[in-house]
């Protein structure tokens, strides 16, 4: 149906008048009159009585009067949405992230991203670097925050951050009243660690640092999340090391120490599905680059 003809018909049904329907349309009175009656064949329904002295709605029209106004309130609304979506200004977005990333930094793009852009939905999973990279796969999650990255044809990233390593130890532990302290110091501690399944560039980042530094380290514990690691180090059972932003937990019973060696960079990549809603990840993409401390170098 030409939806021109339901115009048309709101605006003679309105003034139930065709002179001044067409006059308000800007058009004649014969084609006007030709349209309704196109309508009302190709509804097979009457919905104007009409005579020489005046126009009144049938039953029909009556009802075909609120529905035609429904479609072309909803039409409209259909256009705008589209358009905001094409602006990235509505739709929705579903973000993972490994817990070391909801630091400051994290916490002030979702702030930023919220205020900006109120009507996109945004979901959030915190997952390990495996499991998002699954997700980005699978199209479960748009956008991720990851530890480690593949090649992957529908996959694209950038650095986030760089981080340095830091040793976490528990509060009372000797080594606690050096504000700088030597890998080779943890030579005989006993160590949790993340799992090398669950991760393995991270995990073997770690002790390659350790082993370049005469350090194997004794694994007592494995924990999927930093903060857990971070917890059992308070628990006084054993000592850890992690990225740098994890010291922003602020957990007491336990102390953060940089190290004096060289510590290798620990990047946390963003990345993302080149197949989602491009307005509305650009839009976060902007913001994270916006709000974050340094522009991200593209890969």
């Amino acid at each position: 149906m030409d939806i021109r003809k339901l115009h048309y018909f709101i605006a003679v049904a309105e003034a139930l008048h065709f002179s001044r329907a067409a006059e308000k349309l800007n058009m004649t009175q014969p084609p006007l009159s030709q349209q309704i009656q196109d309508l009302e064949t190709e509804l097979g329904v009457k919905l104007l009585e009409r005579n020489k002295r005046q126009v009144r709605l049938t039953p029909a029209g009556a009802v075909f009067l609120e529905e035609a106004k429904m479609i072309l309130s909803q039409l409209e609304r259909s256009i705008k949405t589209t358009q905001l979506a094409d602006q990235g200004i509505i739709g929705n977005l579903v973000v993972g992230f490994v817990d070391s990333a909801a630091g400051d930094i994290m916490v002030d793009i979702l702030k930023e991203f919220r205020e900006r852009f109120p009507q996109i939905q945004l979901t959030l999973h915190e997952m390990t670097s495996t499991q998002q990279w699954q997700a980005l796969q699978d199209g479960t999650i748009h956008v991720g925050f990851l530890r480690f990255i593949e090649p992957s044809k529908h996959i694209e990233y950038r650095t986030f951050t760089n981080e340095s390593l830091v040793a976490v130890l528990p509060e009372k532990h000797s080594l606690t009243s050096q504000p700088v302290i030597s890998v080779s110091t943890l030579v005989k501690e006993p160590f949790i660690l993340f799992p090398r399944h669950l991760g393995a560039s991270f995990h073997d980042l770690i002790l390659g640092f350790c082993a370049q530094h005469g350090v194997y380290p004794h694994v007592v514990q494995e924990a999927i999340q930093m903060y857990t690691i971070v917890n059992l180090v308070a628990a006084n059972l054993g000592v850890s090391i992690v990225p740098s932003s994890v010291a922003v937990f602020r957990r007491s019973g336990v102390v953060f120490r940089p190290f004096v060696e060289s510590v290798p960079a620990v990047p946390l990549y963003t990345a993302w599905r080149t197949d989602v809603n491009k307005s509305v990840l650009s839009a976060f993409l902007r913001t994270v680059e916006e709000v974050g401390s340094t522009p991200m170098d593209s890969r």
